[in-house]
């Protein structure tokens, strides 16, 4: 039924515990985990960033793979297939892109993550995935 599950990640204890909510669904459906970070860049809003404030690529990776680390530490996958992807850019297209290109057949994901003040900028991630994605999405509290 759900051969690819998508878990987007914040590295928050909300994606944690989607993380976890995923590992369960794949054990039981013999599903393979994509854990996904968007790393959320300036560029992503239209802003252009010159001279010494140009955010490194290499930073960027090194950031989102901490992101993967914390959110799998500690979490036992029993064998479970996880792909981990950490990719610069806006959460909401980033996340419905992989969607789109990788055939993905549920989406499972925090129900917060960002804290107050980027959570009002940016409103909320989940709620859009929720909105405009091509396949279930399930959010974890």
């Amino acid at each position: 039924m759900y051969q690819k599950i998508l878990v987007a990640t914040d590295g928050s204890e909300h994606s944690r515990r989607a993380f976890k909510q995923a590992i369960d669904m794949a054990k039981a459906l013999g599903s393979k985990i994509i854990l996904l970070h968007v790393v959320f860049t300036p560029e992503a809003l239209g802003y252009v960033l010159t001279g010494s404030a140009a955010v490194i690529q290499e930073q960027i990776g090194l950031n989102g793979e901490a992101i993967l680390d914390i959110t799998v530490r500690g979490i036992d996958a029993g064998g479970i297939v996880v792909e981990k992807k950490a990719v610069p850019g806006h959460p909401v297209a980033k996340i419905l892109e992989e969607i789109a290109t990788n055939c993905i057949d549920l989406v499972i994901m925090g129900s917060r993550g960002y804290g107050p003040v980027a959570g009002s900028l940016m409103g909320s991630i989940s709620q859009r995935v929720l909105h405009y994605a091509a396949c279930p999405v399930m959010i974890v509290k």
